[in-house]
């Protein structure tokens, strides 16, 4: 009976794992989106920023997106990006809840450019 319930969490363990990195991997249709003019909102700090970045993405971190949402334009398309992907779901969430209908999460900042640059 023990053997059950421990397979049974591991199989729970890796099907919550599995979950967690679709949710932060990619949406499908973001290339979509930028081909369209979605704007890049990378919400990583100014050194994380200057360190390396999407061509043309805009820098509002996660620290002052409640002060400076205000500088967006509630009409146009956002894509979220940060280093893992944590950051860019609380700052989509954050956007929502300001009136923005137009945001998704595109996750890590690297990963998102891999997937522009292959398109």
């Amino acid at each position: 009976m023990k053997n059950i319930l421990i397979f049974c969490g591991i199989i729970l363990l890796i099907y919550v794992v599995y979950r967690v990195y679709k949710y932060q991997t990619l949406d499908d249709g973001l290339d979509k989106l930028i081909k369209n003019g979605a704007i890049i909102l990378d919400v990583r700090t100014e050194k994380e920023f200057e360190m390396g970045h999407i061509s043309g993405s805009q820098n509002i971190s996660l620290g002052t997106i409640r002060d400076r949402y205000t500088e967006l334009d509630p009409d146009k398309t956002y894509i979220t990006v940060c280093s893992h992907g944590l950051r860019s779901v609380k700052v989509e969430s954050i956007l929502k809840e300001k009136g923005f209908k137009k945001v998704y999460n595109g996750g890590a900042w690297s990963d998102l450019q891999k997937s522009i640059e292959k398109k």
